[in-house]
């Protein structure tokens, strides 16, 4: 199907016959023998003779040559755009960062692993994880280990073989035994602002805008409380509510326990509600997966999509064929081409031939 950008300029085909009949004719001056017999001469002659100046006359060629030429000039100009099959798109590219505590309490073996073996959380974690990397193909993932201080493990990636290499790297005390879960919500926060400003400085403050629009995510697996972070978590969220920075937080281990393994599930819903996320708790694996999985739920893959019709311009085609037709016109005057001779044999049925 076949349609035209600028379809309006078709109201200019009209302009070469109202230029014709309106405007005033182009008058040369010739040199003339004035002479007392003109009647006389044109009498016996037998001319049709008018006072005044004569016209010069376009040939049927040169009238074709106009005409086509303009039909096609507004053709080009209206942008004749050929449109494909319709297509549907969907837009992903979520960006994802991984909170992952790695304080010493993620060593407790009070989990199991898929073959019914006792395994660590951080351990039980790490499977989970990789199976909820493999479903989120298009979104960036990220990764911030957190401890006594917070640390990026891994930037944003599409790799998700990379991240998951890098996951299974860490270990628990890895970054020392407390939970500083403030402070990894702060670099996590920091993380994603420092993305707009890169994108602003490599594309500009429209690319920053799309970016600053596109879908924020943070998922954060603890096992403790915050302990002693320079900013308190709550604080933090409050933060990321104001970036639109949403914000699940996944706990592990018994909500029971007291001393410093202790879960406030006060302030772990909390940091969830102040940025529309969810808070959940696992004391299994199962807990654990089902988690994850209502969390790849609760935020999809595919978070937009549009249909439309490509599109491929042809407006240079009638450039194109209106440029070699006045070559020919140009190549036959040159030559002196005797069109009216060709024309009438054509019609005869006779052969030509040029010398």
């Amino acid at each position: 199907m076949i349609e035209f950008e600028y379809s309006w300029l078709f109201l200019l085909l009209p302009m070469p016959i109202l230029i014709y009949y309106f405007a005033p004719r182009y008058q040369t001056r010739e040199h003339a023998i004035k002479v007392p017999f003109f009647n006389q001469l044109v009498s016996s002659l037998n001319l049709n003779a008018t006072r005044g100046a004569g016209d010069l006359k376009a040939t049927t060629w040169q009238r074709f040559s106009l005409v086509s030429g303009w039909v096609l000039i507004i053709v080009a100009a209206a942008k004749p755009m050929w449109l494909g099959a319709e297509e549907t798109r969907h837009l992903s590219g979520r960006d994802l960062m991984m909170l992952v505590d790695l304080s010493g309490s993620m060593a407790t073996r009070d989990f199991t692993n898929i073959k019914g073996e006792q395994t660590t959380r951080l351990a039980a974690s790490k499977e989970v994880l990789n199976a909820f990397s493999q479903q989120r193909e298009g979104d960036r993932l990220g990764l911030i280990v957190f401890g006594e201080a917070a640390y990026v493990q891994s930037p944003f990636t599409l790799d998700h073989n990379a991240w998951l290499t890098l996951l299974n790297e860490t270990e628990p005390s890895m970054a020392g035994p407390s939970t500083h879960l403030g402070d990894a919500i702060g670099l996590g926060i920091k993380t994603f602002l420092s993305e707009v400003s890169i994108q602003a400085d490599l594309e500009g403050q429209q690319a920053a805008v799309k970016v600053r629009q596109q879908q924020r995510v943070m998922i954060v697996l603890t096992d403790g409380n915050d302990t002693d972070s320079l900013v308190p978590p709550i604080d933090a969220a409050k933060v990321a509510a104001e970036y639109n920075i949403r914000i699940h937080v996944v706990t592990m281990g018994n909500p029971n326990t007291a001393g410093e393994q202790a879960i406030d599930m006060g302030v772990i819903e909390k940091i969830a509600s102040m940025t529309g996320g969810e808070s959940f708790l696992a004391m299994s694996p199962t807990d654990l997966s089902e988690i994850y999985q209502a969390i790849h739920e609760i935020e999809p893959q595919v978070f937009e999509s549009f249909t439309y019709r490509p599109k491929t311009s042809y407006h240079h085609l009638p450039v194109i064929i209106a440029l070699l037709h006045q070559l020919v016109f140009m190549l036959f005057r040159t030559l002196n081409f005797p069109i009216r001779s060709f024309r009438k044999q054509l019609i005869a049925g006779k052969g030509v031939s040029i010398k």
